[in-house]
């Protein structure tokens, strides 16, 4: 069995439905218990819940630094290729969308992830898109083993793939795999993805339990906000992580509660998450599992993520780029266009000028929020009275 089975089975309407309808008595109740579970998620996650913000803030920062100490784990993102085969409705990176794509050489990957090692991270994500043709298996492994002599911890944020394609990945270095499932909701999911092997909902769903097969130590997930109702979105995201609890248990699990972000595409969004229920959710996530790692982006404004730190995150990104090449320009002879497949080569007096703030002409997936460098955020971080960590293991101890 897997949990695509085991989704089917939630009520996901009625769940819904006693949330927005719990108590304020009920809420509370939910509030001050010493070990809630998921049966107490939707009252934590109700608009009754928002009166005890202030006390759920404080159990969750309790808890947090109970498991993980005053820790904060930095990463950063490496997009290797914009290169895609999906057409999803909501991606920078969609089939359709007219944007300026480029696949990193392995030598340009290095040259990346390099200079990322120089800033201090030890931990990358390797980000590409869907396109076997330019981003097959093998491309993956070898990255993985190009920079894995410098580069301690490395996960992969791609298209799903079978349990034995992912193995050679993970010999060749890599511990974690993130895959966002972008909505639970099937109605919705089917709506914006339109084309690509991305419009299969099951295979995607049961993507971390190959990834587990396979070898991955660290698995991440995650639902992207803006898309449908973000209840929904947190019910099936919690239900989802305490099936991977049991499921994956050898693994470390991480969740992510991504909003959507302008990008190449002009979508915006269909439903509306606002800053405090964010706050009201992550402490919820934090409350009935605390032991999960949690993960927040670029994507949010410095001032929010300032507040979110100390309330339960414990990965972090900074000074990110989402398009392939963006920290040294790398790629940037090679950025073309791409229709059905074949490479279609710039005009001539095509301006080669980067976009402000970006080292390459390559579109991004999305627009940052946070530009703030590493050395500010990590400064920032040291002032709340954390410590910023960029390598917390190494393969070396369990060899």
């Amino acid at each position: 069995m897997s949990f695509v089975s085991e989704l089917n089975r939630i009520p996901m309407g009625d769940l819904i439905t006693r949330s927005i309808h719990t108590t304020r008595e009920e809420a509370a109740r939910a509030v001050a218990l010493a070990h809630p579970t998921l049966a107490d998620f939707p009252a934590l996650i109700s608009p009754a819940a928002l009166e005890f913000l202030e006390a759920m803030s404080l159990r969750s920062q309790q808890l947090t630094r109970q498991r993980f100490g005053k820790v904060v784990r930095f990463f950063a993102p490496l997009y290797l290729s914009n290169e895609c085969i999906n057409n999803c409705k909501y991606c920078g990176f969609s089939r359709d969308n007219a944007i300026l794509r480029v696949t990193l050489s392995m030598d340009e990957i290095e040259a990346e992830a390099r200079e990322l090692h120089s800033q201090g991270f030890r931990n990358i994500l390797l980000v590409a898109g869907e396109h076997p043709k330019f981003i097959s298996k093998d491309y993956l492994r070898d990255s993985v083993a190009r920079i894995k002599s410098f580069v301690p911890g490395i996960s992969l944020e791609i298209g799903p793939m079978e349990q034995d394609d992912y193995e050679p990945m993970v010999k060749a270095g890599a511990e974690g795999l993130v895959v966002y499932q972008e909505t639970y909701d099937r109605t919705i999911y089917d709506v914006m993805h339109t084309a690509g092997p991305k419009k299969n909902f099951d295979w995607r769903l049961e993507t971390p339990e190959r990834a587990y097969d396979a070898g991955f130590r660290r698995i991440g997930i995650g639902a992207l906000y803006g898309l449908s109702d973000w209840r929904l979105e947190a019910m099936s995201l919690a239900a989802h992580t305490q099936y991977l609890l049991r499921r994956c248990w050898k693994a470390q699990l991480t969740i992510a509660l991504p909003r959507l972000r302008p990008n190449a595409g002009d979508f915006e969004p269909l439903t509306h998450f606002p800053d405090r229920e964010m706050v009201q959710l992550l402490c919820a996530m934090r409350m009935i599992f605390p032991d999960i790692g949690i993960v927040l982006s670029t994507r949010e404004p410095a001032r929010l993520r300032d507040g979110l730190i100390p309330l339960g995150v414990t990965h972090l990104s900074a000074g990110s780029h989402t398009e392939p090449g963006g920290y040294t320009g790398a790629g940037r002879t090679n950025v073309h266009h791409t229709e059905k497949g074949r490479i279609i080569a710039l005009d001539e007096g095509t301006s080669m000028e980067p976009a402000d703030g970006r080292s390459t002409t390559a579109t991004g997936q999305f627009d940052i929020a946070d530009e703030r460098t590493v050395g500010e955020v990590a400064g920032l971080v040291s002032r709340l009275g954390y410590e910023p960590v960029f390598k917390d293991w190494d393969a070396a101890l369990t060899a």
